[in-house]
């Protein structure tokens, strides 16, 4: 049968947290995988906030809402700005009320994509600490990461610091990885306190 991937896993924990009516963030929207995900987990009377920085990721997560728009959806708005800006992009009545924030790290999956464009290790930093402060207690973040790719392995091993150092009090975390591969892809959830 296998181990679920690191999609699946985050997936899995995600769904296991999250209700009709909540707001969640999709931190790097990507090809739209993660955000139709959260659209469907939360439903119409929930709301999915998601951010990139590259034209085309919004217009593959929009084609990929169009294409399911039969399906029950939440409202879904769609940011062309970095992860880091959540704080002063996601509207103040929903600070330490959100439910879920996941971020795909890396670079833009699609066949046509630049793949010299990455998330930065600053920024997704920032972003991390932000997503921390803007969920409620009980909230998650998942973090799915990819070492194998060039710059790849130094933002996992600073995302793994980052994680590794939040105070249990904060925050408890876990790493959902493959031992024999150093270059796998890995998850890491943190669950709010």
């Amino acid at each position: 049968m296998g181990f679920l991937s690191v999609l699946s896993f985050a997936h899995k924990l995600v769904s296991e947290r999250v209700a009709s009516g909540d707001i969640v963030v999709d931190a790097t929207i990507g090809t739209g995988t993660d955000t139709l995900f959260l659209a469907r987990s939360v439903g119409p009377r929930g709301h999915v906030f998601g951010f990139d920085i590259q034209r085309e990721a919004l217009i593959l997560t929009q084609q990929r809402l169009d294409h399911n728009a039969n399906t029950p959806l939440s409202p879904v708005t769609l940011f062309a700005q970095s992860h880091a800006d959540m704080i002063t992009t996601i509207p103040i009545q929903h600070h330490g009320h959100l439910t879920a924030v996941m971020f795909n790290l890396g670079y833009l999956p699609s066949g046509t994509s630049d793949k010299h464009i990455i998330t930065m290790t600053d920024s997704s930093i920032v972003a991390l600490d932000t997503a921390l402060s803007l969920l409620k207690p009980g909230g998650i973040i998942t973090v799915v990461l990819y070492p194998g790719h060039p710059g790849g392995e130094q933002e996992a091993a600073a995302v793994t610091a980052w994680a590794s150092h939040i105070e249990q009090s904060v925050a408890q975390t876990i790493i959902y990885r493959q031992l024999q591969r150093s270059d796998s892809p890995y998850a890491i959830a943190l669950e709010k306190k």
